[in-house]
């Protein structure tokens, strides 16, 4: 895979010449012919005069004011030629193409010039069109061209040239991958310049679907979902779906991906309200619904098995606003259409993006998404007394949950029921106690229940109080430099108590 090549000749065309002259006598010293462009060629001459203007090889001039000095076969030849293609060699020989194996562009500085609040005919003629378009064929041709497109990568150029000027295919094929990404970055200042900035363009972050939406998450909002080609799910039915639709949709498919076991869940903004495993999916439906009945109220709705008629029959008495599934059966289908806008969707299961982006502080924030779950053996026993299976059971079930639950979370469950969650608090114990409410408020009993941590208890405060609702066995990260308080108390009060060494904050 190494497939070394030698630099021989050079395009160098820039608009910034900042660190440029250590760039161009190592080209020198390195006798490497260099082929340039106007300003450019005006500040090598200046240096070392050894350079081949762009008009001495193509034979034309600058023309239309420099709008066009690069656009000719004799340039865009010798970088896209290849070199392991005779009939490619052949007609360079032919036509007097000479080979290019190293372009170095810095774009026109658009973004800048449109920041600076220059007219609108200085913006227009700032949209390079020969830079970007050598940058997109030595990109291309990267088995034989080593592109540099950016003043930022200047750096790395001088490195390459230190050490002998040899690349490898990996390195060539790399900077290829960041020649696209400042294409891509530059295609999408001008096209926010010319939309006057009010729309994100998709394939800036890699996705070549786009669906409008009736409004973001308010109605004064606007709003836009951009996605891959094949879409992660299939609406059979029901009105188009919003902006917030999307996040509770995106939320469901998460948590329901956790569950190997007939599960069934019921999500209000973002969080489960409702989420039951077990063996007849009816009866998951009931128990799911148990959870919280009151919050359920259009709510959307996830499982992952077909639904049956039967369990259609009830769902169909609640007033829910989606619904997905990897299958419906056809009497099952024919009673959830009978509500004309409710969202029916096939859950496709293809494999999410490994990486989660969000807007922040007028730019993005990227990070690895959390497919972390923790399964029996990752369970670290704490306390003298050890969970029974059951509990055990129970401990990973509420574990799943508290993962996909807004921090700080909360989530007691028991024979794999959720019984009551806390979510989104500022302290823990106001989480607590929000679970500990809701459970009560719907009738359930926690004696033998389990609770789950999305993070450490910071104080013992919290197991107390689960302690005495009735909860018997706790699943946490652990990590607080009081982890010995809550351990204690759990073991003078018959309570167990796991970490699992992952913390799962969702904001």
């Amino acid at each position: 895979m190494s497939e070394l090549r030698n630099i021989r000749t050079a395009f160098v065309s820039v608009w910034s010449k900042d660190s440029l002259e250590k760039i161009i006598s190592l080209l020198d010293d390195m006798d490497i012919q260099i082929y340039s462009t106007g300003g450019t060629a005006d500040f090598i001459e200046k240096i070392s005069g050894k350079v081949t203007r762009v008009e001495q090889l193509t034979g034309y001039p600058s023309v239309f004011g420099g709008r066009v000095k690069t656009l000719h076969p004799k340039i865009f030849g010798g970088i896209l030629a290849r070199r392991k293609e005779t009939s490619d060699m052949e007609e360079m020989e032919k036509y007097g193409i000479p080979p290019v194996d190293l372009v170095v562009v810095d774009l026109y500085p658009f973004g800048e010039t449109v920041e600076a609040g220059a007219s609108p005919e200085e913006i227009i003629e700032k949209i390079d069109i020969g830079g970007i378009s050598l940058i997109r064929a030595a990109a291309k041709n990267f088995e034989d061209v080593v592109i540099i497109p950016s003043r930022e990568h200047y750096g790395e150029l001088t490195g390459i040239l230190e050490k002998g000027g040899k690349t490898s295919l990996e390195n060539r094929r790399r900077l290829a991958g960041e020649a696209f990404g400042v294409s891509s970055k530059y295609d999408t200042a001008i096209y926010n310049y010319f939309t006057g900035g009010k729309e994100v363009r998709g394939p800036e972050i890699g996705y070549d679907h786009k669906q409008e939406l009736r409004y973001g998450e308010n109605p004064h909002q606007t709003g836009c979902y951009y996605g891959p080609a094949k879409s992660p799910f299939t609406q059979i039915h029901g009105k188009e779906i919003s902006y917030n639709n999307f996040l509770d949709i995106d939320a469901a498919c998460g948590l329901i991906d956790e569950f190997e076991e007939t599960t069934f869940a019921i999500l209000k903004h973002n969080n489960a309200c409702g989420l039951a495993s077990g063996i007849s999916l009816k009866q998951t439906w009931i128990d799911a619904l148990a959870g919280d009945p009151v919050s359920a109220f259009g709510g959307v709705l996830v499982t992952n098995r077909e639904v049956d008629e039967e369990t259609a029959e009830e769902i169909n008495k609640l007033f829910f606003e989606v619904i997905i599934a990897p299958s419906y059966q056809k009497e099952a289908l024919a009673i959830l259409q009978q509500k004309k806008n409710r969202i029916i969707l096939v859950n496709n299961n293809i494999d999410m993006p490994k990486q989660v982006i969000k807007s922040a502080v007028g730019g993005v924030l990227v990070q690895d998404r959390d497919i972390k779950t923790e399964n029996h053996s990752d369970l670290e026993t704490v306390t003298r007394m050890s969970p029974s299976e059951n509990e055990i059971g129970d401990l990973v079930f509420a574990n799943k949950i508290v993962k996909h639950t807004k921090s700080n979370a909360i989530v007691l469950a028991k024979d794999k029921k959720l019984l009551g969650s806390g979510v989104g608090q500022t302290s823990r114990i106001d989480a607590l106690r929000q679970a500990i409410v809701k459970a009560h408020s719907f009738g359930f009993n926690l004696e033998g229940a389990v609770m789950a941590s999305d993070a450490f208890f910071p104080f013992a405060d919290s197991v107390e109080i689960a302690g005495k609702a009735g909860v018997s066995a706790v699943i946490q990260p652990g990590g607080s430099v009081r982890d010995q308080d809550s351990i204690d108390y759990c073991n003078k009060n018959n309570m167990k108590m796991v970490f699992t060494g992952v913390r799962h904050f969702k904001h």
